[in-house]
């Protein structure tokens, strides 16, 4: 497949692969063809909301086959996904559709509460729309059943936006990164091209779809080859091994939490794994002493790839029959460049230390309405990281550390200015810093230093409190120290 659209790469796969299951969510099986039906009548009950090419959708859904179908049918009409994290507080909701423009917000019963709270103070949002509405008449299920099916996809070139992703801000504002069917088209044959894969693969999706990482490898990917994905919202390690076994997965695609999860758990032998082929981690660097315990444990590759919302996300992969530099987070990706670079913007030779840049049609469009922001990252076609690393002679990129202020714990990013801004709204917090402290599953945790007001009584469990009603859950910090004052 050729194509950069998101819809006729879809339209494609449904015409090769009509009856194949696409979906396996619980015992709920879609195929091709219902998945394409589905999509088609959503996108009808978008136009009705009057949506058209270039508006926004946001999208509030776990690993639920509506949060696909939702997002196909945004895509059909040429408008714009703008995929959240299911954890989002009312305060971040707020910023978060009234910065978008998004027109719609579709999410759960049991998150509507949350926009039911902040309408009031909402620019554009004008709709809401259930997905597990029970009513017979409800939008979504009558759609489903009655249609319209009409496949009336817009005409969209590569350079149209197809999804906006909201990254943290080093201001403490979130930045959403606007990514285009082009950008996406790069990252659909990553399976294919670099694991391997066919369309008798079956991927385990337990990465957010919301998350750039989880709609690259568990989405589109599956979705290209006319593959299938097992989509798991709620899960527990017992779980993810019955469903290896129950399902026949071939591939895992995920954070290095999950597998040094799977690595520690006592048991594993009972469970029939043979069908797994392959394991791609990614999010956040793994430990590289447990790559080779994972293979042999389970006798399976682990392969290591990198990237960034920004990019689509993956820049990086090590590949299947190159040799394995443990430490190494790959090669780029076809069609994509990476060189490191001092602070004026110089190359660097092979060996030495600089901030890594990227370059490739998997760079986004920039920023939705931040022209400075995308000029602070974006420079001669360039993206600029804010990772340290190095280049060896062969090519292998080996991060080194963080030119930016950034923590990333369990493959989510999380920039010290936004908790910090809501630390500092506490009447007791007089100052706060937010640090990295390394943690072994999740990589780093969010760490906050606070000095207290004089006049004011305050512990961490009030501090904790508070940041939940403000923040979604992995921003929240794990420790919270008192001290008399910060360096």
């Amino acid at each position: 497949m050729n194509t950069v659209s998101l819809g006729a790469m879809l339209k494609e796969a449904c015409e090769k692969y009509p009856d194949k299951v696409s979906l396996i969510y619980s015992d709920r099986r879609l195929t091709y063809d219902e998945l394409n039906r589905h999509s088609n009548a959503l996108s009808n009950v978008f136009r009705d909301l009057n949506i058209h090419k270039g508006d926004k959708v946001s999208l509030m859904l776990p690993n639920i086959p509506e949060f696909v179908i939702s997002y196909l049918a945004v895509a059909k009409l040429g408008a714009v996904a703008v995929t959240l994290n299911v954890l989002s507080s009312p305060y971040e909701l707020t910023y978060l559709l009234n910065d978008s423009d998004s027109k719609i917000l579709v999410t759960t019963s049991a998150a509507a509460k949350k926009y039911e709270e902040i309408q009031g103070r909402l620019d554009t949002c004008e709709h809401l729309l259930c997905i597990d509405d029970p009513r017979d008449d409800s939008p979504i299920r009558k759609a489903y059943r009655d249609g319209p099916f009409d496949d009336d996809m817009v005409d969209v070139d590569k350079d149209d936006p197809a999804v906006m992703i909201y990254t943290s801000g080093l201001t403490g504002d979130p930045l959403g990164a606007v990514l285009t069917h082009g950008n996406l088209s790069t990252q659909w044959t990553l399976l294919k091209d670099i694991c391997e894969g066919t369309d008798k693969d079956r991927g385990l999706s337990v990465i957010p779809f919301f998350h750039s990482f989880g709609a690259s490898a568990n989405l589109l990917s599956v979705l290209h080859l006319g593959a299938s994905s097992v989509l798991m919202d709620q899960f527990s390690l017992d779980k993810i091994f019955q469903t290896i076994e129950q399902e026949k997965v071939t591939y895992i695609a995920a954070v290095p939490r999950l597998f040094l999860g799977m690595l520690m758990q006592q048991g594993t032998e009972k469970y029939d794994l043979s069908s797994l082929r392959i394991c791609i981690t990614g999010g956040s660097a793994m430990p590289p002493k447990f790559i080779p315990a994972f293979e042999q444990k389970f006798n399976v590759k682990l392969m290591e790839g990198y990237g960034l919302t920004e990019a689509s996300p993956v820049c990086s992969f090590s590949r299947l029959h190159m040799e394995q530099k443990p430490g190494s987070i790959g090669i780029p990706i076809p069609g994509a460049q990476a060189k490191v670079v001092d602070d004026s913007g110089n190359d660097l030779p092979a060996g030495t230390e600089g901030e890594l840049v990227i370059k490739g049609a998997n760079v986004m469009k920039g920023y939705y309405k931040n022209e400075s922001a995308t000029a602070d990252v974006i420079k001669n076609g360039w993206l600029h990281t804010g990772d340290l690393a190095r280049i060896d002679t062969d090519g292998y990129i080996f991060l080194t550390g963080r030119k930016k202020r950034m923590i990333i714990t369990s493959g989510f990013n999380v920039y010290p200015r936004e908790v910090e801004r809501v630390l500092d709204m506490h009447p007791a917090v007089a100052e706060s810093r937010v640090v990295a402290q390394a943690d072994l599953m999740r990589g780093e945790i969010v760490k906050a230093l606070i000095v207290r007001k004089d006049t004011v009584e305050v512990d961490d469990k009030e501090i904790l409190r508070h940041c939940r009603k403000y923040l979604s859950s992995h921003k929240i910090p794990r420790e919270v120290e008192f001290v008399d004052g910060l360096d």
